[in-house]
């Protein structure tokens, strides 16, 4: 099977690892993965403030770069879902056939969880991550993707982990992108309600398959200098004994999180 890596811009910038574990594991599972150089942002920043026609050269590039691949796998639930559920959508907008029909025929993008247990029908990917962890499921591989349990499965298959429930796990973090930028006080209270819950359950590692919201969630836990770091999915799952996942600063680690102003209730 010839996958594509679509990495997102977020994590070609800030979250590189992610990338890399994300490589590691397919290869490890049999699978070859190559990385279209020609790709760039999916336009969903574009696309969810306003901006839909300025997403259409950005279609178009995405559909020219992925184009022939059997399947292209991403490590954000976030971006599958624009690519899935409105590129179609930009086309329309542009009353163009042609990118119409090239979006149709792009192979299916899938969240990282989605192609392990749908397509690769594994659950146990040989992973060991001697950690207590939780988990939380973002808001668009949880309600548009419809990921389910698939990332919980799988974790839950790692030798050596501790994993622990997340109380409210379906609550969003607040983070929504330009959501957190344009309404701080209300992104603000919702990550604080999250930090609550993580830290209650004692874990040493926050995970979740988007490292957006990780970096939302991340900022308010350094600042409270709790102790707590955040991993996406696919490090806990490209982990082994032999190459055990590194402890690596992360953006969250040293920057102030989105929102300012954080009361931790």
């Amino acid at each position: 099977m010839r996958i594509a890596l679509f990495i997102t811009c977020f994590n070609d910038t800030l979250f590189p690892s992610t990338g890399r574990a994300v490589v590691k594991l397919l290869e490890r599972l049999g699978c070859t993965v190559e990385f279209p150089l020609e790709q760039t942002c999916c336009g969903q920043m574009h696309f969810n403030t306003g901006y839909q026609r300025e997403c259409v050269p950005l279609v178009r590039r995405f559909v020219e770069a992925f184009a022939g691949y059997d399947a292209v796998v991403t490590p954000s639930g976030s971006c599958a879902a624009m690519v899935r559920e409105y590129h179609g959508r930009v086309a329309e907008v542009a009353q163009d056939t042609g990118l119409a029909a090239a979006v149709a025929a792009t192979p299916k993008v899938y969240e990282l969880s989605e192609f392990l247990v749908d397509v690769l029908h594994v659950t146990d990917v040989g992973a060991y991550f001697p950690h207590r962890a939780t988990y939380h499921p973002t808001c668009h591989s949880l309600r548009m993707l419809g990921v389910g349990d698939k990332p919980l499965t799988l974790l839950r298959a790692v030798r050596g982990i501790d994993l622990v429930e997340l109380p409210a796990a379906d609550q969003c973090c607040g983070f929504g992108g330009t959501f957190a930028l344009k309404n701080s006080d209300t992104s603000a209270a919702m990550c604080a309600d999250k930090v609550s819950h993580v830290l209650h359950t004692g874990a040493e590692v926050l995970c979740a398959g988007d490292n957006s919201c990780l970096m939302q969630i991340g900022g308010v836990l350094s600042r409270l200098r709790t102790r707590v770091r955040t991993l996406h999915l696919a490090e806990i799952l490209a982990s082994t004994e032999e190459e055990p996942a590194k402890d690596e600063p992360r953006p969250s680690d040293q920057s102030r999180p989105m929102t300012e102003r954080v009361k931790f209730l």
